[in-house]
């Protein structure tokens, strides 16, 4: 019920299923004005201030150091109490008592009625109070490179998340919030938001079996633990190594690949023996893209896809799981259970969409497949339009990188950061500013420190950015929320301290200056605000001396716009509740800001940012061309957000179920190229675990950002009003209201308000062919 950690997820976005989730002035030099071009409509940028030139030489210059030395030694996000390993354990026992304490204030709420007023505020507290102790641990557990720390950020947090499942199951908190909403005037007193938040906490308890008889609760918390160690089991053995390919040196004649395709074929003469090929290896790639020859490309294929009995069982075992604890909280399917609180709703209407899409993608995906069997007619010489198989995809129709829409100059990641911070700047008066590391504050020399700045307001949070690779580190890309964005003024700290000895009060002083720091009013605006602190992980080169500055590969500069949309969705949202601050939203709904921030990147007039002094040369290189295959690649990730939903469906309880079976009917029926009999894909789909009935969510937030910047910034994407538009109807609002409702503000679609069946098979209709963005990045 009351927990999420807000790592950034459908961009690896760790979840608990507890709700308690889970956490200056200054202007810019230049002056705000819509300036426009006497030829065109479209916004001028705001010219580049010494401040964005700052923000090139942080990351450009790196060997320098970005702190202070008048600046005294701190500890972690310059939280004084968080110094050592032994310290971070402290304030994690001086939070679980403070979180006792507020937890029995929540439970005698009822022989106060003041109380039942302030009780979905203090579940709030009580959920930022953890996890605000609990993100932070999630995070050193995965980015902190001195194992001491490790083990101690996984103590801390199995310790605290123990705590929340108790209270996820906890009867009494249930029984406290149905006095709450089963009373009219207390009701009537929630605002719009407190009210939402409510909802959140009642129906996490619902999905926790709260309501179940004690022998049936057992079992929903036995089965919710089976479930962990299955998912873990399968996406443990998902990325583990597969037996390699055995491939004839014969079967490697004619690979055009002058580089690595002759290093195979001279050590296949050298060592007169087969290669042993392992799937997934840059050798596979290649002869998946490059072997003319059949053959090695079919045993790559077979290779990568065929599957232990141990692991399809490992899944099954997983989806019969799921199905099972559905059913014993009422629900008809996993899918069932999760979708109610969703954008989707259900089943059902995820199928609509999914339908819809398909409906449109279909015909493009169907020309490019003729036009790859159209090649492989003309290289085999044989009769029309021969069958395309799975391993003929990436050879006729070589997967290639992308590519910006005009002719730039290598983009270092300074320069990149400095063109996010002039668009910021123009959609919503917010820049990026260089700011002071402390001694301490810091996990590794690398993290460079950036100040989220309003012209209006001032300071808005922090972000950290640790964008180098480094030994131990997670590969990708993540975003982090350490910590929620939230209204404190109104906590009453004394109130939880009421019945609490001198013991305690000692205790949980730490965890009290904890809470405490970060914090401020804004200019014209009621109530204090614990300021956002979020975490940038990428795995990018680092500079050097010798080799200069970092410059980023196109996808690279894409990843970081994505996870820059989550950061700034995080920092400009303001709300009064951390449960629906920023990312904390509906699964469905999270990646439409990161998306729509890669649509920016087709923009020559966006790109045009990373140029501060007019140095580049953007050349316009005509059309730009999308990738002819892209079809086939959508159409592909629909038919993965239709098995999805098949393996959470009653299907999964009944006994002749098979999940390879249903694969190869699904694509049999509804896919492109034949299924391969004897392969058993569905057991490197990972995604089955973490976005277990939601893998349609990345499409369908495609398919909006799409609508988005079509509608609203393609014509004119520097325009501040429209900007403003997208920060006042979405990004200020987090999960705070239905983002039906916000969508159809947005877009000036009132159809789209009541989020129906209908408006599902809508956004499926919507054109998402043109989006820059790399199918599958999350």
């Amino acid at each position: 019920m009351l927990a999420k950690t807000a790592r950034n997820a459908l961009s690896k976005q760790a979840k608990s299923p507890f709700r308690f989730r889970g956490c200056l002035n200054a202007k810019r030099d230049a002056p705000r004005m819509l300036t426009r071009s006497a030829t065109t409509t479209a916004t001028l940028p705001l010219p580049a201030s010494h401040e964005d030139t700052d923000v090139i030489a942080l990351f450009d210059q790196p060997q320098q150091p970005q702190w202070s030395t008048a600046l005294n030694f701190t500890g972690l996000f310059n939280y004084p109490s968080l110094s050592t390993p032994l310290a971070f354990n402290a304030l994690a026992d001086s939070t679980l008592r403070r979180a006792q304490l507020l937890t029995e204030r929540v439970l005698r709420a009822r022989e106060s009625r003041p109380e039942l007023f302030k009780v979905v505020k203090n579940l709030d507290r009580l959920s930022d109070l953890l996890c605000g102790v609990i993100d932070l641990a999630e995070l050193l557990r995965n980015a902190h490179p001195d194992r001491a720390w490790v083990r101690c950020a996984d103590e801390v947090y199995e310790k605290l998340c123990e705590f929340m499942n108790i209270l996820n199951t906890h009867v009494g908190l249930h029984e406290v919030l149905h006095a709450v909403l089963s009373d009219p005037e207390v009701v009537k007193s929630l605002t719009l938001e407190a009210h939402q938040t409510a909802l959140i906490f009642w129906r996490d308890f619902e999905k926790s079996g709260i309501d179940l008889p004690p022998e049936q609760r057992s079992r929903f918390v036995s089965l919710s633990t089976e479930i962990m160690l299955l998912g873990r089991k399968f996406v443990n053995e998902t990325t583990s190594a597969r037996p390699p390919a055995i491939i004839k040196p014969v079967e490697l004649q004619g690979i055009k690949d002058m580089g690595m395709g002759a290093r195979l074929r001279l050590q296949a003469q050298f060592t007169q023996r087969d290669l042993l090929v392992y799937p997934g290896s840059l050798q596979a790639q290649m002869i998946m893209r490059s072997a003319p020859a059949e053959g090695p490309r079919r045993k790559l294929y077979m290779a990568a896809n065929t599957s232990t009995p141990e692991h399809i069982e490992t899944l099954e075992n997983l989806l019969h799981a799921r199905g099972e604890l559905a059913r014993l909280v009422g629900k008809s399917s996993f899918a069932h259970m999760t979708l109610a609180d969703k954008m989707a709703k259900s089943p059902e209407n995820v199928q609509r969409f999914l339908d819809s899409l398909m409906d449109y993608t279909r015909p493009y995906a169907r020309s490019a497949l003729r036009t790859l069997s159209m090649r492989k007619q003309a290289h085999l010489n044989t009769a029309p339009f021969p069958i395309i198989q799975a391993w003929d995809r990436d050879y006729y129709c070589p997967p290639e990188p992308p590519a910006p829409p005009v002719k730039l100059p290598p983009l270092t990641l300074g320069r990149v950061f400095m063109g996010l911070s002039r668009l910021f700047q123009n959609l919503y008066g917010v820049s990026l500013r260089l700011a002071d590391v402390a001694p301490g504050e810091v996990w590794h020399a690398d993290v460079r420190k950036l100040e989220v700045v309003d012209e209006e307001t001032g300071v808005l949070g922090w972000i950290y950015a640790d964008l180098f690779a480094r030994r131990g580190k997670p590969s990708g890309a993540a975003h982090y929320t350490v910590r929620c964005s939230r209204r404190t003024d109104d906590d009453d700290l004394e109130g939880d301290l009421r019945d609490a000895d001198e013991h305690d009060r000692a205790l949980i002083k730490m965890s009290c200056d904890f809470e405490a720091a970060h914090r401020r009013q804004f200019p014209g605006q009621e109530g204090t605000f614990q300021l956002p602190l979020v975490v940038l992980l990428c795995e990018f080169t680092r500079p050097s001396i010798s080799r200069g500055p970092t410059v980023l590969e196109w996808h690279e500069v894409m990843t970081l716009f994505h996870e820059m949309g989550h950061a700034m969705h995080s920092m400009i949202g303001r709300t009064e509740y951390q449960n629906v601050s920023g990312t904390r939203c509906a699964t469905d709904f999270v990646e439409l800001p990161s998306i729509l921030m890669e649509h920016f990147l087709s923009s020559p007039t966006v790109l045009s940012l990373f140029d501060s002094d007019g140095s580049f040369a953007i050349r316009q290189t005509g059309h730009h061309e999308e990738d002819p295959c892209s079809s086939i690649d959508t159409h592909t990730q629909i038919l993965l957000a239709a098995l999805d939903q098949i393996y959470h469906s009653p299907a999964v309880l009944s006994s002749g179920f098979d999940s390879t079976a249903a694969l190869a009917k699904l694509s049999e029926t509804r896919g492109l190229i034949p299924y391969v009999p004897g392969t058993s894909w569905q057991t490197q789909f990972g995604h089955l675990f973490g976005y277990g009935a939601t893998y349609y969510s990345y499409l369908f937030d495609r398919a909006i950002a799409s609508r988005v910047w079509r509608k609203l910034f393609a014509h004119d994407p520097l325009n501040r009003r429209t900007g403003e538009k997208l920060k006042k109807e979405v990004l200020r609002h987090g999960g705070g209201k239905d983002p039906w409702a916000m969508v159809s503000k947005l877009l000036d679609a009132p159809e789209l308000a009541t989020g129906d069946a209908e408006a599902m098979a809508e956004v499926g209709r919507w054109k998402i062919e043109d989006e820059v963005s790399m199918p599958g990045r999350h």
